[in-house]
């Protein structure tokens, strides 16, 4: 496939053109003006000196060669034989004003155009030296040294090309399937051979037009090639050229005597109906690439979606989230709990996940990613046991009487280890039990309510107290919540949001405390806010406050001032 470089923008080439007509426009003027000054008498005077007008010939001979010297500089060769066709024409006719007139006035004439033709020979040889290196240098920038091919550079530069021009195309990254056990097995001889041989069939088809489309093939390091795909009528003429790139990947490689098959994947995204910035549709394709590779050969080629960012984005976060549990990495925050008259009750612990690069990833992202991928009992007591570790000592020194709450999902709870899990924490802590508190969902009661209550009640004996959260969002049953040995009843914050909005919904949350009161459990309303929520729910009875209008979820040094305080 013969590579040749973009052609310019048409607005490029029309100023272009404007330049050099313009520089000629300029040496046609000086050109003549050098003449009739040359034939006009009389002087001229400046600072009170007399300046005859023919001493004016040589600054404006000099200001035309100097446009002259321009074409050839900026236009490199149409400038350079532009340039010698006009002096060559003029050398003649100054040389024979010189032997029919018998004048001398026209031999620097003669001089300065035979001195120009040298310039510009120079200029133009010196410039043709310099643009053979730039080629090189370029070729070398833009080319890809095993196989020949364009490289990553050269692709991405054609794309922003086309983009200037507005042209739509298709970006297919490909990877070859399993080429690494060809180096392990066969040495990186053969697989430089290999990928040498790829290039050539990928090259060559790309170069026969057999296709629909036009193709530009390169490679952009290793394994991973990338097609430029363009002029097609429909995604359909998209998938049936890389079917054309697949059937002749496909076809028996035979290398040093050694029959070879080989398979690749293909994830593409197309400019600009996906997006319209490269750098993005480069990440587009790759996502797309990924997920066929993840898919394990359901698909060979697929095309990229917004929905494959957000399941490239749960593989990242799981990946994330699996090295940081790995090296017992897991932070917390502690949201602050007050009784109704603003006494401090104490904290709910916040599993938080910190980053590469320091910043925090939202736990709306990875606590569902952490349920999924069956990591969110390790998550659960990971974050347990530091926040219990950090808080024993703060709590035995203040001797204050402070609650630590923690979440606990119905899967981790119900678990066979569980107990013994909870039981370490408070060996390893040294916190008392009954400084302990877990939080779980009515769900619970969903699956198993036997095993359910037996479990909070080996909680309970552990001298543990239990709250039930989110009460009213989920399987809500009087006759269960008579039965659960708990303590507290957590209001979720879904209906304090509305609690003002309507005297019908005031009433339900008046409701649900009168419940709870009547089962002697204590309750608390989380994700207050605002002043009015705040008065509502003193006026209701509600016993405990939690949420932004008292407390922000604190780091754990901040929330150790509140317990010292």
């Amino acid at each position: 496939m013969a590579r040749r470089e973009p052609r310019p923008p048409t607005k490029t080439i029309l100023k272009r053109i404007s330049v050099f007509l313009l520089l000629l426009t300029l040496y046609a003027v000086t050109s003549a003006m050098v003449t009739i000054v040359a034939r006009t008498p009389g002087s001229f005077s400046i600072f009170g000196a007399t300046i005859n007008y023919s001493t004016l010939t040589g600054i404006l001979t000099s200001l035309a060669n100097t446009f002259i010297i321009f074409l050839v500089v900026f236009f490199r060769k149409p400038g350079f034989y532009t340039t010698l066709a006009i002096l060559m024409i003029q050398f003649p006719v100054i040389l024979v004003g010189f032997i029919k007139m018998q004048s001398t006035r026209t031999l620097p004439g003669i001089f300065t155009n035979l001195f120009t033709i040298i310039a510009i020979i120079v200029i133009f040889l010196n410039n043709q030296r310099i643009e053979k290196y730039q080629r090189r240098i370029r070729e070398q920038a833009v080319t890809d040294e095993l196989t020949g091919l364009s490289n990553r550079f050269a692709i991405s530069e054609r794309m922003e090309f086309l983009k200037k021009e507005g042209e739509r195309f298709a970006f297919v990254s490909i990877d070859l399937n399993n080429f690494t056990s060809i180096n392990d097995t066969m040495g990186h001889e053969t697989g430089s051979k290999v990928l040498i041989e790829v290039a050539n069939r990928w090259k060559e088809l790309a170069a026969s037009r057999k296709t629909k489309t036009v193709d530009y093939v390169a490679r952009l390091g290793g394994d991973e090639y990338a097609i430029l795909i363009r002029k097609y009528a429909s995604p359909l003429d998209i998938m049936e050229t890389l079917t054309a790139y697949e059937a002749e990947l496909e076809r028996k490689i035979t290398i040093d005597d050694c029959d070879l098959f080989l398979t690749a994947s293909y994830g593409y995204a197309e400019y600009p109906a996906d997006i319209d910035d490269i750098d993005t549709l480069l990440v587009n394709a790759d996502i797309a690439l990924h997920e066929v590779k993840r898919q394990g050969g359901i698909n060979r080629v697929l095309h990229f979606t917004p929905d494959l960012v957000k399941a490239e984005r749960k593989l990242e976060v799981e990946r994330k989230l699996r090295a940081t549990l790995d090296n017992d990495a897991m932070c917390f925050n502690l949201q602050p709990q007050y009784d109704i008259s603003h006494k401090l009750r104490g904290f709910e612990i916040l599993a938080r996940m910190k980053d590469s690069d320091g910043s925090f990833i939202s736990p709306v992202e990875f606590i569902p990613v952490a349920e999924k991928a069956g990591l969110i009992d390790k998550l659960d007591i990971q974050v347990f046991k530091k926040a219990a570790c950090f808080m024993s000592e703060k709590i035995k020194n203040a001797g204050a009487d402070i609650t630590l709450s923690t979440n606990i999902s119905v899967r981790h709870l119900m678990k066979n280890n569980f107990i013994d899990e909870i039981k370490e924490v408070i060996e390893v802590s040294g916190i008392p039990a009954d400084h302990l508190e877990i939080e779980i969902t009515e769900s619970i009661m969903i699956d198993s309510a036997e095993k359910a209550l037996q479990r909070i009640d080996e909680i309970r004996k552990l001298g543990i107290m239990v709250a039930i959260d989110d009460f009213g969002t989920g399987y809500s049953s009087l006759s269960y919540l008579n039965k659960l040995p708990a303590n507290l009843l957590k209001i979720d914050k879904s209906f304090i949001d509305v609690m003002n909005s309507t005297e019908s919904a005031k009433k339900y949350v008046a409701a649900i405390i009168s419940i709870g009161h009547i089962l002697n459990l204590e309750v608390i309303s989380e994700g207050v806010e605002t002043p009015d929520q705040l008065e509502t729910l003193q006026n209701i009875g509600c016993d405990y406050i939690q949420g932004y209008i008292w407390g922000k979820p604190l780091s754990p040094e901040d929330a150790e001032k509140l317990v010292t305080v």
